[in-house]
């Protein structure tokens, strides 16, 4: 009896003592040292600039997509979103850069390869499709119980990527979860626009990235941990 009681609390100590994961910035407010454009070695700053504390896509110019220094396979993302009127944009995970930019507007073709959780306003975008809507896994999981503010006002979004378990925040709400390779999931891709391309949703780690989707974003307060 005794070696047991000393053993849960060993096991006790040993909880209590271990290291929560620390938050990294990937967007202070000031810095883009931890982000670059897709399949380039700096930060694209004719496309993306920074204005009042956050990253914003410009327009007028072709679009690149901003991806992460640092590959992440299990982590919590957390940002803050607002768009334009009609803005779109959406973030990848498990992105590899093996594919060339689209021709005429530089923007990644990964969103035919990966994950999407999808940034968007939803009443003035012209694809009314609920499971393209803000906060989806794009085209494929239509979110639940969601509270999107107005245009042009934040949203608080989380993603959360632990062990093939995904789950969708937006405003303090989990609007969307599921399993990575799971049997719903795969019947999901087979009913989809996906389905086609062998590739999709094959990488088990990689970058992630933020899409340049032609229109205004912007994305402040940054910040990753892995889990």
């Amino acid at each position: 009896m005794k070696k047991v009681i000393l053993s849960l609390l060993t096991l006790a100590v040993f909880t209590a003592s271990k290291p929560k994961p620390t938050w990294i910035y990937l967007f202070d407010g000031k810095s883009t040292a931890a982000l670059r454009g897709y399949r380039m070695k700096t930060f694209p700053t004719d496309a993306w600039k920074v204005e009042e504390g956050a990253l914003v896509t410009q327009t007028g110019v072709p679009n690149i997509d901003l991806v992460t220094k640092e590959s992440f396979k299990d982590f919590e993302l957390a940002f803050q979103w607002k768009v334009s009127e009609a803005g779109n944009s959406g973030v990848f995970y498990y992105m590899k850069e093996d594919a060339a930019s689209q021709a005429g507007n530089g923007n990644s073709p990964n969103w035919l390869d990966n994950f999407e959780m999808q940034i968007l306003d939803d009443i003035n975008f012209n694809d009314k499709e609920p499971k393209r809507s803000a906060g989806s896994l794009y085209d494929l999981i239509t979110p639940t119980n969601k509270k999107l503010r107005p245009v042009g006002t934040y949203n608080d979004a989380r993603l959360i990527v632990n062990k093939n378990h995904v789950e969708h925040w937006l405003n303090g709400e989990k609007v969307v979860t599921y399993e990575i390779g799971s049997k719903d999931l795969q019947e999901l891709i087979r009913n989809s626009k996906f389905s086609s391309n062998p590739k999709f949703a094959t990488s088990t780690d990689g970058l992630l990235m933020f899409q340049h989707h032609g229109q205004k974003v912007w994305l402040r307060d940054i910040k990753i941990r892995r889990l």
